[in-house]
C-alpha cells in the first residue's frame, strides 16, 4: 500500500502541471452526470406523483367495476349491488376548470363509510376520526399542501369554478397527489354537474367474480389500479431518458479523450514508475483510485447541477404531461437519498467506461515500449480496427431491431445501435475521406496539411464523435418537431372548422340550446355531436356520432379511404376510425370492426382512416342515426356552431348568460387552437432544451480537445517554422484543419440526422403514439444548424490559435531541445 500511495502522489502531480486537462475531465463528468441525473429526477418525480395518484385509496388490494359503455353509472347501481350483498363503494372522478382561468383540478369523489375493509384514504386509515367533517355539509376538500401553495390558496378557501359551482372548504391532507381534490361523492356530483351518477365501483380484489343480472351485461371487472397514467406516459419518459443517455454519452467522450491524452502524456512517468519497481497491478490500482476520486468530485458537482436543471425543466414537463395526458405531477422536487447516491454511481460507472480502454492499453504495452510513440500508434491502429468491428456490430443490431422489432423498446434499440455505429465509424470515415483528398503535384505543405490532419484524428476523434451525435440529434429532433408543428397546425385548421363549440350539461339542456340557436339570426348552421366510450378488443375508445354535414365532408382530413367515403359512411353499416386505433386493431379498409352495441354486437366495415394527433386513445366515427339506433342513451357531447367570426364573442356571452354555462363549456375556435398550440410548445420545450444542452456539451468537448492538443502542437509545428513558415501561416493551417474535420463531420451528420428523423416519425412515433408523421426536411433549419456548428468550431479553436499566436520563438526552439 505504501507503493500505491507514492505512485498515486506521482500520478496526481500531473494534474497540477496540466490544469486544463483536469478541467476537461472534471467538465465531462460534471456535464454528463448533470444531464442524465436531471432527466432521471424529472422522471422520478413524475413516477412518484403517479403512484400517489393511484394510491389515494390504498391499503388492501382493490378491483373495480366499470361500465362497459364507458358512461357514468346511475347511483341506483350502487344501492342495488349493496342490497345483494356486494361490498362495493362508489367513486366519481372528473376535471373542473377554475373560474379565474388559472387551470384545472382533478376531483375525486368517494363514499368513505362504504370503502372496502382495510382501505386507506390518502395515506391514513379510513377511520371515523376526521370523516364527520368530510361528509357533513358543506363537506371538506382534501388537497396536497404543494397544490394549495401553488394556487395561492389558504386552508378553508372555497375556490369558484368556471361552471358556477364552488369547492367545499379546503383542508391539507398528507399523502394527497398533486392537482387532486378529494371530496365526498355527493359534493363531487354537484361540482362535476353529474347528479345521481357514479364513475366506478370499488370492491375487494378477492370478491366473487360473477355479477348478478342485469349488471353482468353492463359492468366489467378491472383488477388494475384504475389510473393507467404510468403506462400512458411511458413513451414520454422514455424519450426524455433517451435524450439524457445521449447527453451522458457525449459527456463521456470528453472524459475518454481527457483520460487518453493524460495517459499518453504520462508515458515517461509510467516508464519511470515501472523501471523503479512498481508492478502492473499496483500501477493500475493507483490509476483506478485516481479515476474514482476524480469521478466522485465531478459526480458530486453533476448531481447538484442535475437537481438545478430538473428544477428549471420541471414546470415545462409538468405542463406537457398535463396537456397531453391529463397527468398532474408535483411542482417541487422531492428526491430520495437513493437518487443522490445513484447519481454518484453513474459518475463512477461513466468514468470506468471512459477510462477502461486507456488503462487496458497501458497495462498491455511492454515496459520498454511505454514511452515509444510508435508503440502507441500501433496500439491506436489496433484499437481502430476493433472500433470498426464494433461499429459494424452496432449497425447490424440496429438493422435487426428495425426488421424484426415491434415495440417501443426495440425502436430505441434501433436508434441506439444506429447512433453508436455511426459514432464508432466516424474516425474510419474521416481517415478514409482525408486519404481521398489529392495531394500529388501540389506543394509539400499541402501534403503535410493532409497528413497532419490525419495524425490529429486520434486526439480529436472523440470530440468529433460527440459533435456528430449532437448535430444528428438536433437535425433529427428539429426535423420531427418542425414537421409535427406544421402537420399539427394544418390538422387543427381542418378539424376545428366551426367558429364556436358548446358542451351542454345534459340532453335536456342540449335540446333547449339547439332550439334557441335555431332562432338566432346570426347562426348559419349548427351540428350536434353525440358520443360515448366503448370497449373494443380490450381498449376503451371514443365513439362519436355525426350528422351528414359539409362541416365534416369538406374539413375532416382522411389518410386512407375507399371511393366516395362519406357517401359510404352515411350509406349504413360503415365507420371511420383513427390511425392509432387501426394500427392497434390491425385492421384496414374494408375490414369489419365489432362494436359492443346495447343488443347484439354491431360489425360495420372500415371506409376511411383519419389522423387524430394528440389523442392517446382510439377514436371511431359513425353516423349519428346509427349511434342512436345501437346506443339509444348516447348523450349530446357538443354542438358545433357556424357563425360569422365577428359575432362569436357576442353569441358566446349570450349563451353563457341564457343557459348558465361556464367558460369551459362555451369555447371559440381561436381559444381551442391557442390552447392546443400552447400545449404543443410546452410539450417540446424540454426536448429542445436538452438538445441545445447536448450541442453545447459537444462544443465544450471540441474546445477541450483542441485546447489540450494545442499544448503538444509546438513539437509538430516547430519544423515548419524552422523552414520559414510564419506564425500567421501556421495559425491559418491549424484553423483550416479544425474547420476541415468539423466540416466533414457536419457532412456526415446531415444524412445521419435525416435518418434519425425518419426513425423518429416512422418507428418511434408509431410505437409510442400509434400515428405516423410525414418525413419533412427543412433546408433553412439545416443551414442554421451548420451555422451553429461553425460558431462552435470557431469558438473552440480561438483560444488554441491565440496561444499559438502568443508563442515566442524561444518556445518553438525549445521543441527541438525537448526532442533530444
Amino acid at each position: 500500500m505504501n507503493v500505491v500511495r507514492w505512485t498515486l502522489r506521482a500520478l496526481l502531480s500531473h494534474w497540477r502541471r496540466h490544469p486544463v486537462q483536469f478541467f476537461s475531465l472534471f467538465t465531462g463528468l460534471w456535464l454528463a452526470t448533470a444531464l442524465l441525473t436531471g432527466v432521471q429526477a424529472i422522471n422520478g418525480q413524475a413516477r412518484e406523483s403517479y403512484a400517489r395518484a393511484s394510491g389515494l385509496i390504498g391499503g388492501a388490494p382493490h378491483a373495480s367495476l366499470q361500465p362497459v359503455d364507458g358512461q357514468p353509472l346511475p347511483q341506483a347501481a350502487f344501492s342495488a349491488l349493496r342490497r345483494q350483498g356486494w361490498p362495493v363503494s362508489p367513486v366519481l372522478e372528473g376535471a373542473v376548470q377554475l373560474a379565474d382561468g388559472s387551470g384545472r383540478l382533478r376531483i375525486m369523489g368517494i363514499e368513505p363509510l362504504s370503502l372496502p375493509s382495510g382501505s386507506r384514504i390518502a395515506g391514513a386509515p379510513a377511520a371515523v376520526e376526521g370523516l364527520i367533517d368530510f361528509i357533513s355539509p358543506p363537506g371538506q376538500g382534501w388537497i396536497a399542501a404543494q397544490t394549495l401553495a401553488a394556487r395561492g390558496w389558504r386552508e378553508g378557501a372555497t375556490p369558484a369554478l368556471a361552471n358556477g359551482e364552488r369547492l367545499p372548504p379546503l383542508q391539507v391532507r398528507e399523502g394527497m397527489a398533486p392537482g387532486v381534490v378529494m371530496v365526498d361523492i355527493g359534493v363531487a356530483q354537484r361540482v362535476l354537474q353529474q347528479p345521481g351518477e357514479v364513475g366506478r365501483l370499488l370492491l375487494p380484489a378477492g370478491a366473487e367474480a360473477t355479477l348478478p343480472p342485469p349488471w353482468d351485461a353492463r359492468l366489467r371487472r378491472d383488477d388494475g389500479d384504475g389510473n393507467g397514467l404510468d403506462g400512458l406516459t411511458d413513451s414520454f419518459h422514455l424519450n426524455l431518458t433517451a435524450l439524457g443517455l445521449l447527453a451522458f454519452a457525449v459527456g463521456l467522450f470528453i472524459v475518454h479523450a481527457a483520460i487518453g491524452l493524460a495517459l499518453e502524456q504520462r508515458r515517461p512517468l509510467l516508464r519511470t514508475l515501472r523501471a523503479s519497481g512498481v508492478g502492473v497491478r499496483a500501477l493500475l490500482l493507483a490509476l483506478a483510485i485516481e479515476l474514482g476520486a476524480l469521478a466522485l468530485l465531478g459526480g458530486a458537482a453533476g448531481v447538484a447541477s442535475g437537481y438545478l436543471l430538473a428544477s428549471l425543466l420541471l414546470p415545462d414537463v409538468a405542463a406537457s404531461l398535463r396537456g397531453l395526458y391529463g397527468a398532474e405531477i408535483g411542482g417541487q422536487l422531492t428526491l430520495s437519498p437513493a437518487w443522490w447516491l445513484s447519481g454518484l454511481g453513474l459518475a463512477l460507472m461513466g468514468a470506468l467506461l471512459a477510462g477502461a480502454g486507456s488503462l487496458w492499453r497501458a497495462a498491455r504495452l511492454p515496459l520498454l515500449a511505454v514511452a515509444g510513440g510508435e508503440a502507441w500508434m500501433q496500439a491506436h491502429r489496433l484499437w481502430l480496427r476493433r472500433q470498426g468491428v464494433a461499429a459494424a456490430v452496432a449497425i447490424a443490431v440496429a438493422l435487426a431491431a428495425w426488421r424484426w422489432g415491434g415495440s417501443l423498446v426495440s425502436g430505441f434499440v434501433m436508434l441506439g445501435g444506429m447512433l453508436l455505429g455511426a459514432a464508432l465509424a466516424l474516425p474510419l470515415l474521416l481517415s478514409g475521406g482525408l486519404r481521398l483528398i489529392p495531394t500529388a503535384g501540389r506543394s509539400p505543405l499541402a501534403g503535410w496539411f493532409i497528413a497532419d490532419a490525419r495524425q490529429q484524428l486520434p486526439a480529436l476523434s472523440l470530440a468529433l464523435m460527440a459533435l456528430l451525435l449532437a448535430l444528428a440529434a438536433n437535425i433529427g429532433a428539429g426535423s420531427m418537431t418542425e414537421g409535427f408543428r406544421q402537420t399539427f397546425t394544418g390538422w387543427l385548421d381542418q378539424r376545428l372548422a366551426a367558429e364556436l363549440y358548446v358542451r351542454p350539461a345534459d340532453d335536456a339542456q342540449a335540446r333547449a340550446l339547439q332550439a334557441w340557436l335555431a332562432r338566432q339570426p346570426e347562426v348559419q348552421r349548427q351540428v350536434a355531436v353525440r358520443g360515448l366510450d366503448v370497449e373494443v378488443a380490450g381498449h376503451l375508445v371514443e365513439l362519436t356520432g355525426i350528422a351528414d354535414d359539409p362541416l365534416y365532408r369538406a374539413h375532416w382530413p382522411l389518410l386512407q379511404s375507399v371511393d366516395r367515403p362519406w357517401d359510404a359512411l352515411f350509406g349504413g353499416d360503415a365507420l371511420m376510425l383513427s390511425e392509432q386505433l387501426a394500427r392497434r386493431l390491425g385492421v384496414g379498409l374494408g375490414d369489419a370492426v365489432a362494436l359492443p352495441a346495447a343488443g347484439a354486437p354491431w360489425r360495420p366495415r372500415v371506409v376511411a382512416i383519419y389522423a387524430d394527433y394528440g389523442n392517446p386513445r382510439g377514436h371511431v366515427l359513425v353516423p349519428g342515426g346509427e349511434l342512436l339506433r345501437h346506443w339509444p342513451a348516447a348523450p349530446v357531447e357538443s354542438v358545433a356552431v357556424r357563425v360569422a367570426p365577428d359575432r362569436v364573442d357576442a353569441l358566446a356571452a349570450r349563451l353563457q348568460e341564457r343557459f348558465a354555462l361556464g367558460s369551459d363549456r362555451v369555447v371559440d375556435q381561436a381559444r381551442l387552437k391557442g390552447w392546443a398550440s400552447q400545449v404543443f410548445e410546452r410539450t417540446f420545450s424540454a426536448t429542445a432544451a436538452l438538445n441545445s444542452l447536448t450541442l453545447g456539451v459537444a462544443g465544450v468537448a471540441l474546445f477541450i480537445a483542441l485546447l489540450t492538443q494545442g499544448q503538444g502542437r509546438l513539437g509538430q509545428l516547430a519544423p515548419l517554422w524552422a523552414t520559414g513558415v510564419g506564425r500567421a501561416r501556421l495559425m491559418q493551417l491549424n484553423a483550416a484543419q479544425a474547420w476541415l474535420l468539423s466540416g466533414l463531420t457536419l457532412l456526415l451528420a446531415l444524412p445521419l440526422g435525416i435518418l434519425l428523423a425518419w426513425a423518429l416519425v416512422a418507428v418511434i412515433n408509431v410505437q409510442a403514439f400509434g400515428w405516423r408523421l410525414p418525413l419533412q426536411v427543412f433546408p433553412g433549419q439545416l443551414l442554421q444548424l451548420a451555422g451553429w456548428a461553425a460558431a462552435a468550431t470557431a469558438l473552440a479553436s480561438a483560444w488554441p490559435l491565440f496561444k499559438l499566436w502568443r508563442s515566442r520563438p524561444v518556445d518553438l526552439l525549445g521543441a527541438f531541445a525537448d526532442e533530444r
